[in-house]
């Protein structure tokens, strides 16, 4: 069956008008409170205005605690209600569905920010990440009552805000990953030891959404199709494909209207983004992170004196051989695909509508999820309308956007795609800037009377 990546998309409790979902990924537009900016409708809408059939938001934790950076606008109080409502005006305009990442970062936290400072992070376990050593404090039943409540609050409060829809972030080594992965997850509670017990806390958040916003409003999750848990050699391997499928078919039992499918067990994660790695632009960055986990020193000395570099190097690149860019995880969205009769959306470096469209006709997956390619052409979709296959200046995968993110606003920092003109890059990476009147935080209860 032909199948384009333009043509419409229905899912039990969401149409969108094309197979294109802008994948979650933002920079530090928002306030330290948690409260979001006009900037940050600035970022969504531009995505909107380019032709995206839906934005999947950035990363919004449910609760203080689980913010990766400070700056990152979250979901943990009512106030927010009205903020999130306007993003959603912005993007409706458009034509485009939005839908927000619920998460919690649990141990992988990167700039703990005024409220994670000096504290470990909640997780599944005691043991410290593993790559930058982001120290770990395994959570009692008790906060997990409590943080299974927070998921479903959010859930809630995302559908009093218009929002289309919510997608659980139980991939990339964030607290749901920390959870079922055989390599991290070490409890000998019921929330770990075998795989339906690693997969408990997912579940138990699923059907607690489920009983606060009912079977008709879109629930999707995001899982690793394999952990790959092994960035750092001695680490134990984390999930097999077979284990995920499982855990895939249990989510749909559960409740879930659609899957969005990427791999490894950390972000970033050699596989996740696929592409390239630049020191030159890290080792200006990673400083910020020193102070974050037990490693950062190491892996800083790693980045910023070239004589160590090659170390890095075999660390980042030894999983790379023999993958593709584009569709890096397409293979294991298949296998999921072919296990459940959800969607399916498949994430990995995507950007030539041909290579899209074959997929999509042989079955492979029902959409696809783009970040850096967007970020880089953010009308890439009308480009293809117009009949393009690639954009006229597509993403170098260079992930020098990624890399930046620790310091510097959210963009496409490869200065080869402006010419080498610096000016024009950041004149382009700052168009976001341009903020309107700033948002005025309502009660829940005002923002109800003036609707």
């Amino acid at each position: 069956m032909s199948v384009s990546v333009l043509s419409p998309l229905k899912m039990r409790n969401l149409e969108v008008k094309n197979r294109i979902f802008r994948s979650n990924i933002s920079g530090r537009f928002d306030n330290e409170d948690g409260s979001l900016t006009q900037t940050r409708v600035n970022w969504e809408r531009m995505f909107a205005e380019g032709g995206a059939g839906a934005i999947i938001s950035s990363y919004v934790p449910v609760l203080m605690s689980g913010r990766i950076i400070a700056g990152y606008a979250t979901i943990h109080d009512d106030s927010f209600i009205p903020l999130w409502a306007k993003v959603v005006e912005a993007v409706h305009a458009h034509g485009c569905k939005y839908v927000m990442q619920l998460s919690h970062g649990g141990r992988q936290i990167d700039l703990p920010g005024l409220q994670n400072q000096y504290r470990a992070g909640l997780s599944s376990t005691n043991v410290s990440e593993s790559l930058h050593g982001f120290p770990s404090k395994a959570m009692s039943p008790a906060e997990i009552d409590h943080m299974i409540a927070a998921f479903a609050n959010a859930a809630w409060r995302a559908r009093e805000a218009g929002i289309d829809g919510v997608e659980l972030h139980a991939a990339n080594g964030y607290l749901f990953t920390q959870f079922l992965s055989s390599g991290i997850n070490d409890r000998t509670d019921k929330y770990g030891g075998g795989l339906f017990n690693r997969a408990r806390f997912l579940l138990d958040v699923i059907q607690a959404i489920r009983v606060k916003v009912g079977p008709s409003y879109h629930l999707q999750v995001k899982i690793s199709a394999i952990d790959y848990n092994n960035v750092i050699p001695t680490e134990g391997a984390g999930n097999s494909l077979d284990e995920m499928i499982q855990i895939a078919k249990w989510s749909q039992n559960a409740g879930v209207d659609a899957l969005h499918v990427s791999v490894g067990s950390l972000f970033p994660h050699p596989l996740n983004p696929p592409g390239d790695f630049s020191f030159n632009t890290i080792a200006t960055t990673y400083d910020a992170m020193l102070a974050s986990g037990t490693q950062t020193l190491r892996n800083y000395m790693l980045f910023r004196f070239a004589l160590l570099r090659p170390i890095f190097r075999w660390l980042w690149f030894r999983m790379k051989a023999g993958r593709p860019i584009e569709g890096v995880s397409a293979d294991e969205a298949y296998a999921i695909k072919q296990a459940v009769s959800i969607p399916v959306i498949s994430t990995g470096g995507w950007q030539t509508r041909s290579t899209i469209d074959r997929y999509l006709s042989e079955g492979y997956f029902d959409g696809v999820s783009i970040a850096r390619s967007l970020i880089a052409n953010p009308d890439l979709p009308m480009q293809w309308a117009a009949g393009a296959d690639s954009p006229a200046v597509p993403c170098t995968y260079c992930n020098k956007c990624l890399l930046n993110a620790p310091k510097n606003p959210l963009g496409c920092y490869d200065e080869t795609r402006f010419g080498g003109d610096r000016n024009r890059m950041i004149d382009a990476i700052m168009r976001i800037y341009d903020v309107k009147p700033e948002l005025k935080v309502h009660s829940l209860n005002e923002w109800r009377g003036a609707a």
